[in-house]
């Protein structure tokens, strides 16, 4: 069966000046290829596929690169890649820019000689926005995942459990329950510091009357879920309830309007336009959401500045927030794919204010 990735691929490559792509960034590696290692380059041409790595994948490479010739390089991987453009008979090739440091460039650069050496942007990360079936499912398993975990951690958050307490359950949970790690660093953030957006796990003991922010994912098979909700340890104030409803009704609202056409700039409008007509849009900083999947953030991005088209099979989160300083904050975060008419809901954890004792 025909590598589709690949076969995308030749047809975006076949609208540039390239004869070839190499792909050095690992994540685009493993998405073209399936290979896992640690180490190797992908290279790319109309009708040829080479998986180049190193003595320690022999057996491992062929068995995940399927359809791919495996090549085995020696102390330079450069030498090998040079040694394939000449039968290949490539004399222009394309490399991922991003991923390719000056230092690394120049050292390609001599030792590819007299091949023509073109900066290209974004031609693999441009695929991987549009999900196939295959990767729709693997999400949804890294979304149940999540779910699974925040009914499980609920029993641990009470006054005088510590923030990286209650992050260290977390990831022993979705480890156990079959996640290769978690998708971020996990962030608890209480009381005060939950006014802080990414407020990764501290020592802070939980208080009572405050607000506890949990923002987390889980690594499962290659793919990234990324959920945050927020609950309250403790009696509730008129503002905690406040501010709670009212990005629960901006979250709320982006997941009923959202559809296929719109750009990432009207996506974030749905939620910043109602924060900012309560009062509080100078509390809301970030952006609405970002593209999910092998990474957890990729294109498109939910944004003031967003200016992809959203089309079916693209993933993306859905998070505003409210930020008070020396108060607290909350967020309320799912995950969720474009579909044909609208959206589908990839995490499924309650919205509505929890109190916990």
């Amino acid at each position: 069966m025909p590598n589709q990735r690949i076969t995308r691929l030749r047809e975006q490559l076949a609208t540039t000046q390239g004869k070839a792509l190499l792909v050095t960034h690992p994540v685009n590696r493993r998405y073209l290829s399936g290979f896992t290692g640690s180490s190797g380059v992908v290279l790319i041409t109309a009708d040829k596929a080479a998986l180049i790595t190193d003595f320690r994948y022999r057996e491992q490479a062929p068995q995940q690169a399927q359809g791919f010739q495996i090549v085995e390089h020696g102390t330079d991987v450069n030498a090998t890649v040079a040694d394939l453009l000449r039968q290949w008979n490539v004399d222009v090739l394309l490399f991922e820019e991003r991923n390719v440091t000056f230092a690394a460039y120049s050292s390609m650069d001599k030792a590819l000689t007299p091949v023509k050496l073109l900066p290209s942007e974004g031609i693999v990360e441009k695929l991987r926005m549009i999900k196939d079936d295959g990767e729709l499912a693997i999400m949804q398993e890294a979304a149940d995942l999540a779910d699974r975990a925040f009914v499980h951690i609920l029993r641990y958050i009470k006054p005088g459990a510590t923030e990286s307490s209650i992050a260290l359950e977390l990831e022993i949970f979705m480890r156990s329950q079959g996640a290769a790690s978690s998708s971020f660093d996990t962030i608890v953030a209480s009381g005060e510091r939950s006014a802080l957006p990414h407020g990764v796990a501290s020592d802070r003991i939980i208080g009572r009357d405050e607000f506890v922010k949990l923002d987390y994912g889980a690594y499962y098979k290659g793919y990234c879920s990324d959920i945050t909700r927020t609950v309250v340890v403790g009696k509730p104030s008129d503002k905690h309830r406040e501010i709670y409803e009212i990005v629960k009704e901006a979250q709320q609202y982006a997941l009923d309007h959202l559809v296929p056409g719109m750009t990432g700039k009207e996506g974030d409008a749905l939620t910043r336009d109602i924060i900012t007509r309560y009062g509080y849009g100078e509390y809301f900083g970030h952006g609405t959401g970002h593209g999910l999947g092998m990474e957890i953030h990729e294109a498109p991005r939910l944004s003031l500045t967003g200016d992809v088209v959203l089309e079916p099979g693209m993933t993306v989160t859905v998070e505003p927030g409210i930020y008070l300083p020396g108060f607290g904050g909350v967020r309320i975060e799912d995950d969720i794919v474009i579909t044909d008419k609208g959206i589908r809901i990839l995490t499924n954890s309650p919205k509505q204010l929890i109190v916990l004792d």
